[in-house]
C-alpha cells in the first residue's frame, strides 16, 4: 500500500519532465510528509494536452453524499480495480500519474512500536505512481480526487510490506495515461527488486504534522 510519501521536485520540473502545463494553484513543496485528503501534483490528459494539476488524494465515489460518505479511498487494488464499482470507470476513462520523491513504510518492533522506512528510487530522481481520479461535487463543495493504483510486493519489499504502489516507467506513461491505445492492464506489477531502495528513518513521520528534510535522512536501525 502506500499511506504516506514525499515530493520535492519544483512545479517547473514536473512540468518538464512530463511535459506538462502546469496550473495555476498546485500544492506547496518540497512537501515531506504528504497524507491521505492532502492535496497531490498528478498529470492527466485533457482535449489532447497533459495537464499537472492539484487533486486530492482520497479517491470519492459519485455516490458519496459527503466527503466522509464512506471508506477512505487512498489506494486502488490492482487485482480487483476493474471490477470495484468504485474504480472500474475510472480505470477505464481516467487514469493519472502521481510523482513523488519517495513514500513511507512501516513495520513493528519486538513491542509492537511502528518502525518508519523511507523508500526511494534507486536510479532516478522521482517515482511516478500510477493513479486514477474522479471529479466529486456536493452542494458547491468540488474536487478533483484521487487514488494509488497498488499491487502486490517484489520479493524485496515484502520485507517491509505485502503491497507496494505501482510505479512507471517514462516509455510507460503515454499508454497509463490512455495516449498511446489500449493495453494499460499490462502495468499494473510491482517494479523490479532493484528499483528501489531503502532505510530506516526517525520515528517522528508517525506523526502527521512531521514536517522538514530530517523526516528521510536514514538513521541507524
Amino acid at each position: 500500500m502506500c499511506g504516506r510519501f514525499a515530493i520535492t521536485l519544483p512545479h517547473d520540473a514536473m512540468a518538464r519532465l512530463f511535459d506538462a502545463v502546469p496550473a495555476n494553484a498546485l500544492p506547496d513543496v518540497p512537501n515531506y510528509n504528504v497524507c491521505p485528503t492532502n492535496l497531490v501534483h498528478a498529470v492527466h490528459t485533457l482535449e489532447g494536452q497533459r495537464r499537472l494539476v492539484a487533486m486530492r488524494w482520497g479517491f470519492l465515489p459519485h455516490w458519496y453524499k459527503t466527503e466522509n460518505g464512506g471508506p477512505l479511498l487512498i489506494n486502488a487494488r490492482a487485482e480487483t480495480i476493474a471490477e470495484k464499482p468504485a474504480f472500474k470507470a475510472a480505470c477505464r476513462e481516467r487514469r493519472c500519474l502521481i510523482p513523488a520523491t519517495g513514500f513511507y513504510e512501516w513495520t513493528k518492533d519486538d513491542e509492537g512500536n511502528r518502525l518508519p522506512w523511507y523508500i526511494h528510487p534507486a536510479d532516478a530522481e522521482v517515482l511516478v505512481f500510477a493513479g486514477v481520479w474522479q471529479d466529486w461535487e456536493r452542494d458547491g463543495v468540488a474536487h478533483r480526487t484521487c487514488a494509488i493504483v497498488t499491487t502486490g510486493a517484489n520479493e524485496r519489499m515484502s520485507a517491509i510490506h505485502h503491497r507496494q504502489p505501482v510505479t512507471l516507467r517514462p516509455e510507460d506513461w503515454a499508454l497509463w495515461l490512455g495516449e498511446a491505445g489500449h493495453g494499460a492492464a499490462t502495468l499494473m506489477r510491482a517494479a523490479p527488486d532493484d528499483a528501489m531502495d531503502f532505510y530506516r528513518v526517525d520515528r517522528r513521520v508517525n506523526s502527521n504534522r512531521a514536517s522538514g528534510p530530517d523526516l528521510i535522512e536514514p538513521i541507524d536501525a
